[in-house]
C-alpha cells in the first residue's frame, strides 16, 4: 500500500482514455415511471410505489417471460417508478407482447381497483454496456443514465398526456439503438410501422436523442405532429382555426384536419392532410414564388389556380390523370393586365 494513501479512503478507480478494458457486460435496460405521481395526496404515495412493481411482476409472468422478473439485475425502486436491468437477448419480448400485456394488466387494476389511484406509466427501454459483477454500485453509467433521460423527455410525457385516460395506460419509448437492434432487426413480434421517431429532449437538461415510441393502446389525438416536434401552426386563415393532426405508423389516419407546416425559407403544406393541398414558397422579407392548388398528379375535382397575378395563361385543374371541371385554360381577370 503506498504509504501517501489512508488505509480508510477507496482506492481510485482507473482514469478514464488510460488503458483499454474489456467493456462491462450489455444489459437491456427497463424503467417505468407512474404519470401525475406528485397530484396524489400523500397518503397515497406509499400504495403506488407498492402496486407498481407487483404490476410489474405479474405482467411479465402473464407475458410468458417471468424469467426477466426473476433474473432481473441491480433492481431499484424510484418512488414513482421502477427500474432494472436485464438480458438483452429478451429485449424483443420486452418490447412485444410485455407492453402489450402490461396494458392490459393495468386496465384490469383500474377496472377492480376502487378508482381512488389510477396507474398510468410511462416506460423507457435501452440497451447499453453497464458494470454488473454482483456489487452494490452496479447498474450505473451512461446507458441507465440515458434510459431516465428518456424516460423523462417530451414526447412521452406529451404521448400520454395527450391519450384518453380511460383508454391509453402505457406509452414508451425506445432508444435509436434498441429499436435498430431489436425492432429493424426483425426480432420483435411488431412491424417498424407500429413506431415512430421522435426528438427525445428533456425540459432543462442538455440532453436530445432520437427516439421511437410505441403505444400499445393507442386513443385520442396521439398524432399531432406537435408531439413529433414539428411546427404546426394553427389555420386562422379559414376562419375555423382548426389544429392539425397527422396520422403516423400502423396504417392509421386522421379526420382530415387543416393543417398549416411551416419551415423558414421553405414551403409552406397549406391543406388537408389527404385530398387537395397547396404548396407556396417562402422567403424572409417577403412571399414570392409559384401558388399552385390541387394535387399534381391524379384525379382532381374543382381545383384551381389562384394567388398574385401572373404573367401567361391562368390554369385551372390538372391535365394529368382524371380531371374533373374545366379541361381548359381558365383566365380571372384581364390577361393584359400588368404583363412584364
Amino acid at each position: 500500500m503506498s504509504p501517501s494513501r489512508r488505509p480508510d479512503l477507496p482506492e481510485a478507480s482507473a482514469q478514464p482514455y488510460s488503458r483499454s478494458r474489456p467493456l462491462p457486460p450489455y444489459r437491456g435496460i427497463v424503467a417505468v415511471d407512474a404519470k401525475d405521481f406528485t397530484g396524489y395526496p400523500a397518503i397515497e404515495h406509499g400504495e403506488i410505489s407498492r402496486a407498481i412493481p407487483q404490476l410489474l411482476q405479474t405482467s411479465f409472468e402473464r407475458a410468458g417471460i417471468a424469467e426477466v422478473w426473476a433474473e432481473r439485475r441491480f433492481p431499484g425502486s424510484t418512488g414513482d417508478g421502477y427500474v432494472f436491468g436485464f438480458d438483452p437477448a429478451k429485449m424483443p419480448f420486452v418490447i412485444h407482447p410485455w407492453l402489450s400485456t402490461l396494458q392490459e394488466v393495468l386496465t384490469e387494476f383500474h377496472v377492480h381497483s376502487t378508482g381512488a389511484v389510477r396507474i398510468r406509466l410511462r416506460v423507457s427501454l435501452r440497451i447499453g454496456p453497464l458494470p454488473d459483477a454482483g456489487e452494490e454500485y452496479d447498474g450505473n453509467g451512461t446507458p441507465r443514465n440515458d434510459t431516465h433521460r428518456l424516460l423523462d423527455s417530451r414526447p412521452v410525457k406529451a404521448m400520454l398526456a395527450a391519450s384518453s385516460a380511460n383508454i391509453t395506460h402505457v406509452a414508451a419509448i425506445l432508444s435509436d439503438r434498441c429499436y435498430q437492434d431489436a425492432v429493424v432487426s426483425g426480432y420483435t413480434g411488431r412491424h417498424p410501422d407500429h413506431f415512430f421517431q421522435v426528438p427525445a429532449t428533456v425540459e432543462g437538461k442538455q440532453f436530445e436523442q432520437a427516439a421511437w415510441l410505441y403505444v400499445p393502446a393507442p386513443s385520442g389525438n396521439l398524432y399531432d405532429r406537435r408531439i413529433l416536434g414539428d411546427r404546426v401552426i394553427e389555420d386562422h386563415e379559414s376562419g375555423r382555426g382548426e389544429r392539425g393532426a397527422e396520422s403516423r405508423g400502423a396504417g392509421r389516419r386522421a379526420a382530415a384536419p387543416q393543417v398549416r407546416i411551416r419551415a423558414d425559407k421553405g414551403n409552406v403544406n397549406n391543406g388537408t392532410v389527404y385530398g387537395g393541398q397547396s404548396v407556396r414558397n417562402v422567403e424572409s422579407g417577403g412571399v414570392g414564388g409559384d401558388y399552385t392548388g390541387g394535387d399534381s398528379i391524379g384525379s382532381v375535382g374543382g381545383d384551381y389556380v389562384r394567388g398574385d397575378r401572373f404573367g401567361g395563361d391562368y390554369v385551372g385543374g390538372n391535365k394529368a390523370g382524371t380531371v374533373h371541371g374545366n379541361q381548359g385554360d381558365t383566365v380571372h381577370g384581364d390577361k393584359r393586365e400588368d404583363r412584364r
